[in-house]
C-alpha cells in the first residue's frame, strides 16, 4: 500500500515537469540595463508545488513570466534553458508558443480585474480559451466552462458565466481567473501572488482551493509570494530569491526549521507568527540591491550581519546540504551562524 510520501518520492524521481537552467533575464531601456534574473536554475516535479519567495524586486515575477516568454521581446534578453513537459520553450516559434500557453502551462495573475477583459463576460473568456485549445462545439465549450467554474467552488456558476468581471467580488474574480487558467487542462500552473489583493479570510480560501485543485488534478505549481505563511499553505518546496538569484532552496519544513542563508533567516524573523503582544517586529536593515548596478560577490552582503570580506569578492557557490536542501553562502558549512541568528 502506497502512502502520500511514497507518491511524492516517486514524483521527485520522475523527469521534472519544469526544468530551468542558468536563466538570465535582462531588460534594456532608458539608457539602463536591468539584470533582473541572474543564473536561476530550478526543477519542479510532476504534481509538486514550488514557492518562490523574496522581497519585491528579487526577480520572482520576472522568473515566472519568463517561463511562458511573456516579456516584451524588443527590450528583453533571455538566456539559458527552459523546458516544460519536455518542450524547449526558448526554441518554440509563435504558433507552438501559443499552444503551450494555456494548453500546457497557464498563469493566474495577481490582479484578476486587470487580467480579465472587462468588455467580455467571464463565460465568453473561458469558452474562448477552451475552443482555442480543443476542437469542440460552442455548446460543449460552454458546458466545460460551467464545470470549470464549479470546480473552483463558485456559487451560482450558471449566473457567473454571464457576469462581467466588474460585477464580481475580488475573491470571486480570482476564482474565475483560476477557472480560466485551468479550463484547457494544463499540466503546469503559474501563480503570481494571486492572494495579495484579497483580504485575509479570502486569501486562505483561495490558497486552500489551489492546494485542493493541485492534488485533484496532479498539477505542478510555481507559486510566487512574499508571504512565508502563504508558502506554508501550498508549497512542497521553497526557493528563496534575492538580487535575481536563488540563495536557498529546500523542502518547506526544512527551511522553516533549519534555514542556513542569513537572508532566509531574516525573512523568517520578520514575520509576526509566534510573536508576543507588544514585541517589536524585526526588520531587515538596508534596501534591496539596484539591479542596474549589482554589487560584486554576494548581493546580500551589504545587508548581512555576518558578512566577511570574502563575501564581496565573488558570487558564492551553491552547497548541497542533502535532502534537497541547497544554499549559496560561504557560511553554509557553519551551522553556528544559523543558530546564532535564529
Amino acid at each position: 500500500m502506497t502512502t502520500p510520501q511514497d507518491n511524492h518520492a516517486e514524483a521527485q524521481a520522475a523527469a521534472p515537469m519544469v526544468s530551468v537552467r542558468d536563466l538570465r533575464v535582462t531588460f534594456s531601456g532608458g539608457g539602463k540595463t536591468i539584470r533582473a534574473v541572474n543564473g536561476v536554475s530550478l526543477d519542479v516535479a510532476p504534481g509538486e508545488a514550488l514557492a518562490l519567495i523574496g522581497e519585491s524586486g528579487s526577480g520572482k515575477s520576472v522568473t515566472l513570466r519568463a517561463l511562458m516568454r511573456l516579456h516584451p521581446p524588443r527590450r528583453t534578453r533571455m538566456e539559458g534553458a527552459i523546458r516544460i513537459d519536455g518542450a524547449d520553450v526558448m526554441a518554440l516559434d509563435a504558433r507552438a508558443l501559443q499552444r503551450l500557453r494555456g494548453g500546457t502551462v497557464a498563469m493566474v495573475f495577481q490582479e484578476p480585474l486587470l487580467a480579465l477583459d472587462p468588455v467580455y463576460t467571464v463565460g465568453q473568456q473561458i469558452i474562448e480559451c477552451i475552443r482555442t485549445h480543443a476542437s469542440v462545439s460552442a455548446s460543449e465549450a460552454r458546458q466545460r466552462a460551467l464545470r470549470a467554474l464549479e470546480s473552483v467552488r463558485i456559487p451560482s456558476p450558471e449566473r457567473r458565466l454571464a457576469a462581467y468581471p466588474h460585477e464580481m467580488s475580488g475573491g470571486m474574480r480570482q476564482r474565475a481567473m483560476i477557472a480560466l487558467a485551468l479550463s484547457a487542462s494544463p499540466k503546469v500552473l503559474l501563480a503570481d501572488e494571486p492572494t495579495t489583493a484579497l483580504d485575509a479570510t479570502v486569501q486562505i480560501q483561495v490558497l486552500i482551493l489551489l492546494r485542493e485543485l493541485q492534488r485533484e488534478l496532479g498539477l505542478s505549481i510555481v507559486f510566487v509570494t512574499h508571504d512565508i505563511g502563504a508558502a506554508v499553505e501550498i508549497a512542497d518546496r521553497v526557493a528563496v530569491m534575492y538580487g535575481g538569484r536563488i540563495v536557498e532552496e529546500g523542502p518547506i519544513r526544512t527551511l522553516l526549521r533549519a534555514a542556513r542563508h542569513p537572508y532566509t533567516i531574516a525573512l523568517l524573523q520578520s514575520r509576526q507568527h509566534g510573536m508576543d503582544r507588544g514585541q517589536r517586529l524585526q526588520t531587515i536593515a538596508g534596501s534591496p540591491p539596484d539591479l542596474a548596478a549589482l554589487p560584486p560577490g554576494c548581493t546580500f552582503a551589504p545587508r548581512c550581519p555576518h558578512a566577511r570580506p570574502a563575501c564581496l569578492a565573488q558570487v558564492p557557490a551553491t552547497t548541497d546540504l542533502g535532502q534537497g536542501h541547497r544554499v549559496s553562502c560561504i557560511l553554509a558549512s557553519e551551522p553556528a551562524v544559523a543558530e546564532a541568528a535564529a
